[in-house]
């Protein structure tokens, strides 16, 4: 398998330095974890968009993937009680 690119938007990457500093290693190893494989056990598409979650404890991290490009776009990176009111 090919490995994927990621890449981070500039808000996601705001909400990533927001964390608190004992779930962000877990959090960041998680994302470049992706580039090996994009579609681990335990991630979900969304209904309604061309876009995925996967946990990380109590976090969810929001991503899409284009197979075409190997590249993995992070979107959003929150805690599960406020990730979804996209």
């Amino acid at each position: 398998m090919a490995k994927y690119r990621v890449t981070i938007k500039k808000s996601a990457a705001k909400e990533l330095e927001a964390l608190p500093k004992k779930d962000l290693r877990r959090i960041i190893k998680r994302i470049q974890s992706l580039a090996e494989n994009p579609r681990p056990p335990g991630s979900q598409k969304l209904s309604g968009k061309e876009r995925y979650r996967i946990r990380q404890d109590d976090y969810r991290i929001v991503y899409s993937i284009e197979d075409k490009d190997s590249l993995i776009d992070i979107f959003k990176i929150g805690h599960r009680r406020e990730i979804y009111h996209l």
